[in-house]
């Protein structure tokens, strides 16, 4: 807070674990109310003066911060892999996806720029300008510590406000190096803070009268509550939940990609993304049976390790509760009548016994009525349900009550077109399949996948952590004025009692 590393007086903790060996590395003292109303308060002081900077000196320090988390790169994802459990190579990505955030946060001089009419009435010129909304916060997720944090913040601080981070508990550290990190770029003390919590510190951001705006990620549960409450609070709220996203295979496709591609969007990070994609649709029994007979090599193929093991495709997930609550939808699966072809259940990586690994999995035979198949695992467990035709296959993501992502893989450009006219989800991937845009669109799903009118970064990100004023000016002609008076006419029009037009 204000540029200073501050002890929560709480006294309350919460554990933070290696996951490669289930053990406790740290704990993260968890805020109260009265914390987080200091740091509004130092929000609140540094906030007017960094908005009256010029964009382009906002942007050179988003520049540095940018250069400066490029140098430690290395030693970030290092950090974040040993509190999150994911390999050091997708740790990385993990905060180059942010950083892409950043990159397109720099061009806030020309993303802020209004619009303008000359004479829209006689004498008469109307602009507009975007102002920030003052202080903002973020309440982040475990699954990304360093992307969705950078997400919100880049545009939040580079729009002119204040922003306090609120990130998971699970894993805190990189975010408060990103604090550190922003101090470093010259960012003033309280334009950025960290502090910690579970949900005393969620609600105490939801329910303070000065912050204006704050962001979510999580699950859709708590998406939906953080949405209610914040906007009964009177603020702007984005608040983005859970996913079942499904990826379509057409016959004409490419099997062998397909499932390279599959293996990847399934259980790349444990399957702890909510854009990963956890349920594939073979289009025809023939399919079907061709894609199974090659995905059940390949996840056989697939290597678990540490999260430092340079071959690992992926480690342990984050808690030893979380690994539990994947194995019971497992099991779920299984007394619900699916097929389980490959069982992740029970593995252990010798030499780190305690850790928190859960091997890939697979499922045959799921249908839509099943409750794992409704619901989100967020773990290495991929589901076939399987559709005897393309109408068929558009309608189960069309249907489901999540619509973040989905990805249909075909050589038939026309097919791959009416389905993404046609599929009810926010985000769509033909051939791609875990489709995130690219920093400079936006990112958000539909259903309940996302509450709120906003999607993240983008042009989206700008005008939610922005309020537009529009100016209508007419300036006097003083010539005239004065003519009229010699002539002795009235100097000035008579006021109009009708609601003004430009005709």
């Amino acid at each position: 807070m204000g540029g200073q590393a501050v002890a929560s007086a709480s006294g309350r903790f919460g554990d933070v674990f290696d996951p490669n060996v289930g053990r406790v590395q740290a704990r993260v003292g968890l805020g109260t109310a009265d914390e987080l109303n200091r740091a509004v308060e130092v929000a609140a002081a540094a906030q007017p003066a960094w908005a009256a900077i010029n964009p382009q000196r906002r942007a050179r320090v988003m520049f540095a911060f940018k250069q400066l988390v490029e140098a430690e790169m290395d030693s970030l994802a290092r950090l974040l892999a040993s509190e999150h459990g994911k390999v050091v190579s997708d740790a990385r990505g993990d905060i180059q996806r942010g950083l892409d955030v950043v990159e397109f946060a720099c061009g806030i001089p020309h993303l802020l720029k209004g619009e303008y009419t000359e004479g829209a009435g006689p004498g008469i010129d109307v602009y507009s300008m975007r102002q920030p909304i003052g202080i903002g916060a973020g309440i982040t997720p475990f699954n990304f510590p360093a992307m969705i944090p950078l997400w919100m913040s880049a545009v939040a601080i580079a729009t002119g406000n204040a922003f306090i981070l609120k990130p998971s508990e699970r894993d805190p550290s990189v975010p408060v190096r990103l604090g550190e990190l922003f101090q470093a770029a010259g960012l003033p003390d309280g334009i950025f803070q960290v502090v910690h919590g579970d949900k005393e510190m969620v609600d105490a951001i939801l329910d303070h009268p000065a912050i204006g705006a704050v962001s979510f990620v999580g699950s859709s549960d708590i998406a939906q509550y953080v949405y209610s409450r914040g906007v009964a609070a009177g603020k702007r709220v984005q608040a983005m939940g859970g996913a079942k996203n499904h990826g379509i295979v057409m016959p004409d496709a490419d099997l062998d990609q397909t499932v390279a591609d599959l293996c990847g969007a399934a259980f790349g990070s444990a399957g702890e993304r909510c854009m990963a994609l956890p349920v594939v649709v073979p289009v025809g029994a023939e399919t079907a049976e061709r894609l199974k007979a090659k995905l059940i090599p390949a996840i056989g193929a697939l290597r678990l390790g540490v999260s430092t093991d340079a071959d690992a495709h992926y480690g342990p997930v984050v808690t030893a509760e979380h690994k539990a609550r994947i194995e019971r939808w497992i099991q779920t699966g299984v007394e619900e009548g699916a097929e389980l072809v490959v069982d992740g259940r029970g593995f252990t990586l010798q030499g780190h016994e305690n850790g928190f690994f859960v091997g890939p999995s697979l499922f045959d035979h799921v249908t839509p009525d099943m409750s794992s198949y409704r619901e989100e695992i967020f773990g290495p467990v991929l589901q076939i349900v399987r559709a005897s035709s393309f109408e068929e296959a558009l309608a189960l993501p069309s249907r489901h009550q999540y619509g973040n992502g989905v990805a249909i893989f075909t050589r038939n450009g026309d097919a791959a077109r009416e389905f993404a006219q046609r599929v009810n989800v926010g985000m769509v991937g033909i051939n791609v399949p875990i489709p995130v845009p690219v920093a400079y669109h936006s990112f958000g799903g539909w259903k309940r996948s996302a509450f709120g009118d906003h999607n993240q970064h983008g042009m989206e990100g700008v005008h939610f952590w922005t309020k537009v004023k529009t100016i209508t000016q007419r300036w006097p002609d003083h010539m005239l004025a004065e003519r009229g008076a010699e002539d002795g006419g009235p100097s000035r029009n008579m006021g109009s009692f009708v609601i003004p037009t430009m005709s």
